[in-house]
């Protein structure tokens, strides 16, 4: 049997269709015009192949070198036919696309505008024909202020130009502007020419007119359709023109005169227009003997910064306006503006005439200085005006200036009082607009007043006592009033509204307490300025009847607040509330002293009442990893706590028993993440009275941590409390000014760190290993010009022994544990250095110390080693927060010195005035200054700074009462 294969060698047939010529205007993009190829097979066509509905045929198009954009060049066009056993063959085509320019043209009319819109829209040239073109228009124009028969007049030159054959090298063809006839303005003169070619009918007939009225001969406009030459009368020169088809350009000049009657456009404010001051008085300014304000009886006049501005627009000219103003101010204060500055002729610099509102063109007056600082005669302020361009609007600016900085202008402070401006806005026709409005530079800030933070007094005989606006003032302060022209007024809070008056519209100066009001009684004390702006601040008075006078017996509740070890807590609140069946509801509090007594004086006996201690500020106070490890030890049965209250301090998360959770949440306290413990208080308060059933375990009952006194019937002393420090389980928190903080230390725990240079970009791990065991150990760690991205935590440790604070540039770390300590941190460089120079050890967040194995306290430094030997480096200069913080009586200010010097302390309140200052010669080390609360004389916020003759630094601090 023989086996036979019929295969299919012959190639399909692909005949193109003929190449065509076409112009720009015919062109097809599509192509479909231009044909399809015929294709033949001798066996059969691969149907999956179809184009234009033909089988076995397929398309492409080479557009390299046609310009789609301007359509124009050759268009490659290439077919493929395919049969169904695989073979094919291909045929091309191509299409050259001829460009044409042969467009019409008219040019925009003149104008002669009587009535702007603020369009600056005066017609545009006209096209027809536009098919292969890509034209572009734009124009220039250029403004003669001075002509004949028109305020000004626009020369708008106007090119057209054609992107599909316009060379930047080659001139552009100027059609000239007709002007046939000899009167100006002739309605014939204003018609633009239309460039088309001969025999178009209207309205596209070529313009033919003569370019100049005394021409001998008309210029027919299609020689720049045609191309050809003409006759320029006015040289007596030939002038050939390519025709439209090799044009590169046309510029053309249309004549725009503007004859304008209409005023320019300015939104005027009604009067008054307010000026409200809410600055401090400025001495430097408007403070010569003859300035005198009779209200304040000084001659420093208050002033504010005055911004007097206008803006304007004309509908013809836009932003090309004139703008002027003539200011007439009252200097004096008696109603009448004697006092004129133009900014057409300026007084000149720290000057203006007085009393010149009256003379013919505001001349003469008298020559007065108005700035009066420490500057040279160059640098005086002077009045001026500013001026600024916004589109179609002109802004105008009274301002000040100086002879050395023209252009530095700076908005002028003008006296108190009611003013007047008028503005002349000018347009370039003569229109002339007139703005005028009266200002008034008004006080507009409240008095500062702050109050003797609370009194004490005992009622008297006559069973009241009358207490007056100035028994409660500590200062009272303005902005422009004189102290002793502030008036201050007082009343009980919560009586009325507004500045406290009596009946018959005078002050109310007294407050007045009976025997109904003994306790805590709320008072506001006012002040009020010249200008009638009132503020107040609110304080207290403890009405007390000691003697007995309002035939109620009364006695006293003392006691004190001491820790376990007999340390009296300072400034913490004990509060007594409750009832008396005779007497309304209230409450007494007093404050410990530094030996943590207290007393709270006239409580009525037969009442029943609570005693509750209370002090929640400082939480780090007393609180280190070495509390953690005592907490830990505690925990395993190593060395369990002794004490029920060091038990209680142990308790961090006031969950009634001691776990890892409290060691969780203490050491986010120590590594700054906590600024305050979440679920407890800083301190707690145990009834020294109380016995704790179980020893062990003081949360086996409800230990009390308030008093009850019932139907009390004599004066009670010993109402004390045990003081519990949270998180303080080894008891050396500092409870008083009487205290300080301890820092001697045993030696210096050294981590050992491979010191090398790093560059910009560099990421690098660095190795920090501690010299020897200890318990445990926390600091801070300073890093410059690195971006720390990991933290790698040695044996024993975790994350959570670590705190990242990125924008300060610090890490804190606390941990204990029985290993030696190692962890390592990947830091990314921003900029060349040296690591030494770029990590560093300090206390500003976590103080940095470790503790040894005999529970002795170590200091903490960096041993940076190198090929040229070791370095080593610990806390350099350092100011602490200081503690307690906020604080009522006293409080400590602690700094660190790397070398004894010479340091200056001061304390600054919110406005930035020094309010306290210390200098001393401090030693190397730890130091630290006490405040008293009598030495600062305020309350509220207060920033202190230290400074040394190489270091200086700032905190904040709260002064509570």
């Amino acid at each position: 049997m023989i086996t036979v294969s019929v295969q299919d060698k012959i190639k399909p047939v692909c005949q193109s269709p003929a190449n065509v010529t076409v112009s720009c205007e015919n062109f097809d993009p599509s192509l479909w015009a231009y044909g399809k190829a015929a294709v033949y097979d001798n066996c059969c066509l691969d149907t999956a192949q179809v184009y234009q509905g033909q089988c076995g045929l397929s398309h492409t198009a080479n557009y390299n070198f046609f310009d789609t954009l301007c359509s124009k060049g050759t268009i490659t066009r290439t077919f493929r036919a395919f049969d169904c056993h695989g073979q094919s063959s291909q045929c091309t085509q191509r299409i050259f696309v001829n460009y044409e320019q042969d467009y019409w043209l008219k040019f925009p009319n003149d104008v002669i505008v009587t009535v702007c819109d603020g369009t600056g829209n005066y017609g545009e040239p006209e096209f027809n024909g536009e098919d292969c073109e890509l034209l572009g228009v734009s124009f220039e124009d250029e403004i003669f202020t001075v002509v004949p028969d028109a305020c000004y007049k626009i020369e708008r030159t106007w090119t057209v130009i054609n992107w599909c054959t316009y060379s930047p090298n080659q001139p552009c063809v100027q059609v000239p502007n007709p002007n046939p006839n000899a009167t100006t303005n002739n309605p014939a003169n204003l018609v633009g020419p239309t460039i088309s070619p001969l025999g178009t009918p209207q309205p596209w007939q070529p313009t033919n007119v003569r370019v100049n009225p005394t021409d001998p001969q008309t210029l027919n406009y299609s020689v720049f359709y045609h191309g050809g030459t003409y006759t320029n009368y006015a040289t007596n020169q030939q002038v050939t023109v390519p025709s439209i088809a090799n044009n590169n350009c046309f510029k053309y000049k249309q004549i725009i005169k503007i004859i304008d009657g209409q005023k320019p456009v300015v939104q005027c404010p009604a009067s008054p227009v307010e000026i409200c001051d809410l600055t401090a008085n400025d001495p430097q300014f408007w403070n010569e003997s003859y300035w005198y304000d009779s209200q304040t009886m000084s001659h420093d006049l208050c002033e504010a910064p005055t911004d007097l501005c206008i803006t304007a627009t004309d509908l013809c000219s836009g932003s090309n306006v004139n703008i002027r103003y003539i200011l007439f101010l009252d200097l004096n204060g008696d109603g009448v503006m004697e006092t004129v500055v133009s900014s057409s002729n300026p007084p000149g610099y720290n000057n203006v005439q007085f009393g010149n509102a009256q003379n013919p063109n505001f001349t003469g007056g008298t020559p007065s200085a108005f700035d009066e600082r420490p500057v040279p005669s160059n640098q005086k302020y002077g009045f001026t005006i500013q001026n600024t361009v916004s589109g179609n609007d002109k802004t105008a600016c009274v301002r000040w200036n100086t002879i050395q900085q023209p252009n530095n202008y700076v908005v002028p402070q003008l006296p108190y009082g009611t003013h007047k401006i008028k503005w002349v806005i000018t347009d370039g026709c003569g229109n002339e607009e007139i703005c005028e409005y009266t200002f008034v530079v008004k006080d507009c800030k409240k008095p500062t007043v702050v109050c003797i933070n609370g009194l004490s007094v005992n009622i008297m005989p006559t069973q009241m006592i009358a207490l007056w606006d100035t028994d409660f003032l500590q200062y009272t302060e303005d902005n422009c009033t004189p102290s002793n022209k502030l008036v201050t007024a007082i009343r009980k809070s919560g009586t009325g509204t507004g500045f406290p008056l009596n009946p018959d519209g005078t002050p109310q100066k007294s407050v007045t307490f009976d025997c109904s009001e003994l306790g805590t009684q709320f008072v506001e004390l006012w002040s009020i300025d010249l200008a009638g702006n009132a503020d107040y601040c609110e304080t207290y008075v403890i009405v007390q009847d000691n003697m007995g006078i309002c035939g109620t017996n009364f006695g006293n509740v003392a006691g004190a607040l001491k820790t376990e070890g007999a340390n009296g807590l300072e400034d913490a609140t004990v509060t007594l509330t409750g009832s008396h069946p005779a007497l309304p509801g209230g409450s007494l509090f007093d404050v410990t002293n530094q030996t943590g007594d207290f007393m709270l004086n006239a409580v009525p006996l037969a009442g029943d009442f609570t005693l509750t201690p209370m002090k929640d500020n400082d939480p780090l106070n007393g609180v280190s990893t070495f509390d953690l490890v005592l907490i830990n030890k505690h925990i395993l049965g190593l060395e369990p706590l002794n004490t029920p209250y060091k038990m209680i301090a142990a308790d961090a998360n006031n969950s009634r028993s001691i776990t890892t959770f409290d060691i969780v949440e203490l050491r986010k306290l120590i590594l700054g993440i906590y600024t305050e413990l979440p679920n407890n208080t800083s301190w707690r308060f145990v009834d020294k009275t109380y016995t704790f059933p179980n020893q062990n375990n003081p949360f086996a009952a409800i230990f009390p941590e308030t008093k009850q006194i019932a139907n009390m019937q004599a004066s009670m002393d010993d109402e004390d409390f045990v003081s519990v420090k949270t998180g303080d389980v080894n008891g050396n928190a500092v409870t008083s000014s009487l205290m300080s903080t301890e820092d001697r230390t045993a030696g210096t725990l050294l981590f050992d760190v491979e010191d090398r240079a790093v560059k910009a970009g560099e990421e690098f791990t660095v190795t920090f290993k501690a010299a020897e065991k200890v318990q445990g150990y926390q600091f801070t760690m300073n890093y410059n010009n690195l971006e720390l991205v990991n933290i790698a935590p040695g044996a024993s440790m975790q994350l959570d022994n670590f705190g990242v604070f990125a924008k300060e540039g610090a890490l804190t770390t606390s941990w204990d544990g029985a290993n030696q300590a190692e962890f390592a941190l990947t830091f990314r460089a921003k900029a060349n250095g040296q690591l030494s120079q770029m990590l560093g050890v300090s206390s500003r967040i976590t103080k940095a110390e470790a503790y040894n194995a005999g529970a002795e306290r170590l200091s903490v430094a960096f041993r940076f080693n190198g090929a040229n030997g070791s370095t080593i480096a610990g806390l350099g200069f350092e100011l602490y927060q200081n503690t307690p913080n906020p604080f009522i009586n006293k409080t400590q200010i602690g700094f660190y010195l790397p070398e004894a010097a010479e340091a200056t302390l001061s304390i600054f309140d919110e406005s930035g005035r020094m309010i306290f200052t210390q200098r001393g010669d401090y030693s190397k080390g730890y130091n630290a200054v006490t405040i008293d609360r009598a030495v600062l004389n305020t309350s509220g916020v207060l920033y202190y700074q230290l400074e040394t003759a190489s270091n200086s630094a700032t905190r904040k601090m709260i002064q509570s009462k």
